[in-house]
């Protein structure tokens, strides 16, 4: 990791020893109790990448050339998912340490690639109007077995225009996690059941009513599954789905889940990764250009770094995201606590939007 010694400090409520402070929040949403070693809470209620986004706009209209979708992705998707199905169908009786072994490397790989179309999409970056993507979504969710594209999309949004606030961004681990997950052993495990708590820590923090679209999901999953069960065998259905556990665990792709906002550089709470992982991830490695503009597809983020090279080339940043699994594991000092929260919503605008079903359907 590239560390600068003169960061930007966060304004933050941390307490040291056995000290015990409380937050409240507007309106009194709100009491969190932080105690050594618990989130980093942001006294200041105002996530960074609005108002940079403003600064670097302003700077360099130019960017506004680089908005709108990346055509190509809709054939990426087409490639990698039909590259997916020919590996299932040439490991045809392989032996078990040959499967299993593609099953990581291969398997893993691809379809972690497709959470990241997903990802790409959810931003309605593949393709033109909102319907369009969303069904591009689901055909890159086929060959993982478990149905994601449409809930993820919902909760995506939402960490996105919400980075940070409690409960309503749940890509911030629980206060469980935190607690329990507290020694390397355990942080091993928890990289490992990463799918396990990405996928069911929504359910439990910020559980939503599901919509057509999750039906929709669901019933092309069911009905993909059951073809690869009727043509392949079982066996073959096992390798996606195993491939997708492994390649969102304790896989170098997975590191970017790490990466992206554990605190690692007291200050900042988003990171960039500039390696050539990027080259399978559709650049989500580009994570502050990705958060300041996320109307600007994966295939330009470079361009954004490339113009507005000052604003991003003094930030600390990495340049593998295995040597950030590493130091998450090994540092005593970070844990599924190393992020950033705040309260920014009032109580009836919070209650509002959880009965609208959250910010998008």
């Amino acid at each position: 990791m590239c560390r600068i010694n003169n960061a930007p400090e966060l304004s933050v409520a941390v307490v040291d020893g056995d000290a015990i402070s409380t937050l409240v929040a507007k309106d009194g949403r709100f009491t969190r109790q932080a105690t050594a070693g618990m989130f980093y809470w942001d006294a200041d209620h105002e996530e960074p990448h609005r108002r940079r986004k403003q600064v670097i706009l302003k700077q360099y209209p130019e960017l506004k050339q680089y908005f709108g979708i990346d055509t190509s992705t809709k054939y990426k998707v087409l490639f990698w998912v039909a590259v997916q199905l020919l590996s299932l169908h040439l490991l045809q009786g392989a032996p078990w340490y040959t499967w299993l072994f593609c099953c990581y490397t291969i398997s893993g790989a691809i379809n972690h690639m497709m959470t990241l179309a997903m990802h790409e999409l959810s931003h309605n970056l593949g393709a033109k109007g909102v319907t369009p993507n969303r069904f591009l979504a689901i055909f890159a969710n086929l060959p993982m077995g478990i149905p994601a594209a449409s809930s993820f999309k919902r909760y995506h949004l939402e960490h996105h225009k919400f980075q940070g606030e409690d409960i309503i961004d749940v890509d911030i681990p629980t206060e469980w996690e935190g607690w329990f997950f507290d020694s390397r052993a355990k942080k091993v495990l928890w990289c490992f059941l990463q799918p396990a708590f990405y996928s069911l820590r929504p359910l439990f923090v910020n559980p939503k009513q599901p919509t057509k679209w999750e039906f929709i999901n669901i019933a092309c999953t069911v009905a993909f599954d059951s073809a690869i069960v009727y043509v392949w065998g079982f066996r073959e259905l096992m390798y996606l789905v195993m491939g997708t556990l492994f390649g969102m665990g304790l896989h170098p792709v997975a590191g970017h889940f790490i990466a992206e906002h554990y605190v690692m550089n007291r200050g900042q709470e988003t990171y960039s990764y500039y390696g050539p992982l990027n080259w399978l991830t559709f650049n989500v490695g580009y994570h502050n250009e990705h958060h300041d503009f996320c109307n600007i597809s994966g295939k330009h983020l470079p361009d954004v770094r490339r113009v507005a090279n000052e604003h991003y080339d003094e930030m600390p940043h990495y340049h593998s995201w295995i040597k950030v699994i590493y130091d998450y594991i090994m540092d005593e000092g970070v844990s599924p606590y190393s992020r950033v929260k705040r309260v920014t919503l009032k109580e009836e605008e919070f209650e509002a939007m959880r009965a609208r079903g959250g910010l998008i359907k």
